[in-house]
């Protein structure tokens, strides 16, 4: 499967974009992302190609947030 690389121009709109398809995971397997994640770190869902896909996103959504959070800070 190949890789597809989207260029967001602004972390915001990637975090919309990351956010919509948590959304769609969440929906689809009943179980919100953090509590996802929090099981996924543990061990306790399996390394499917579905998963390794959502913590990934997880983590992206993570590290835009933090990003966002310190610009606004900046700007207060």
């Amino acid at each position: 499967m190949r890789k597809q690389t989207i260029q967001y121009t602004s972390p915001l709109d990637a975090l919309v974009a990351v956010a919509k398809r948590l959304s769609l995971y969440e929906n689809q397997q009943k179980m919100d992302s953090e509590e996802f994640f929090n099981q996924y770190n543990r061990g306790l869902v399996s390394d499917d190609r579905l998963f390794i896909e959502w913590a990934n996103d997880y983590r992206h959504y993570l590290a835009l947030h933090q990003e966002l959070a310190q610009k606004l800070n900046n700007v207060a």
